[in-house]
């Protein structure tokens, strides 16, 4: 799950940060209107949590940027300021949701994991490949019936390739979608990943699923 928090606010804007990434997300930050509105045209965010005062360009602007562009990522809007006519402003520029600050992480947490509901539900809901059924919204892995149990990141990384199908996804795709702005490691760390998912999904259930296309990337394959 990759999220962008627009904030200018460091020390909120590094706090969110760190309790999102414990929580399994990965998180980008922008701490003005304009770098906020370029990134979120440039990556696929799951959704995006953004300050309504903002630096350079405020955040109702960015939001109605990014609707009439096309941008239909769910929103958060983020405030200081309270009042009913706030709210529906931000609401009225393509907004999601809205929490007014100071805010509760509890609910925070709890407002994005329904907006990124809404945006399964709203693409692929329950993702299926043959036998082999994930569930975003519940965090559930079954193949062939059975429970598989996986980590934050082998799950970010099997949701991304059966958001593909059966279509040729990089290492890159897979390290821009799972993996923050921040990370430059290896990126031979997707192969890690690769070899736990088939030893969880493939190996003990005699399928050969996720296919290696040399010096290209991966794909899901039917047998």
């Amino acid at each position: 799950m990759r999220v962008l928090v627009v904030e200018d606010e460091m020390r909120l804007a590094e706090t969110l940060q760190w309790g999102l990434e414990a929580d399994g997300y990965a998180v980008d930050l922008a701490h003005d209107g304009l770098e906020g509105l370029e990134l979120a045209q440039l990556y696929p965010y799951q959704v995006i949590v953004l300050d309504i005062m903002l630096p350079k360009l405020n955040g109702y602007r960015v939001c109605a940027a990014l609707r009439e562009r096309g941008v239909t990522t769910p929103i958060l809007m983020l405030t200081a300021k309270n009042g009913e006519y706030d709210e529906a402003e931000a609401l009225d520029t393509g907004a999601d949701d809205y929490l007014s600050k100071p805010f509760s992480y509890v609910v925070l947490t709890a407002r994005l994991r329904a907006l990124t509901r809404r945006g399964a539900a709203g693409s692929a809901g329950v993702l299926e490949f043959g036998d082999l059924v994930l569930d975003p919204a519940k965090r559930t892995c079954r193949r062939a019936g059975t429970p598989v149990s996986l980590t934050t990141k082998e799950f970010a990384v099997l949701e991304c390739l059966l958001r593909h199908g059966g279509q040729l996804v990089t290492k890159r795709d897979i390290l821009d979608q799972v993996w923050d702005l921040a990370y430059r490691g290896d990126p031979n760390i997707v192969e890690v990943y690769v070899s736990a998912l088939r030893r969880k999904l493939d190996a003990p259930f005699g399928r050969h699923t996720i296919a290696t296309v040399r010096g290209a990337g991966y794909r899901l394959v039917t047998e």
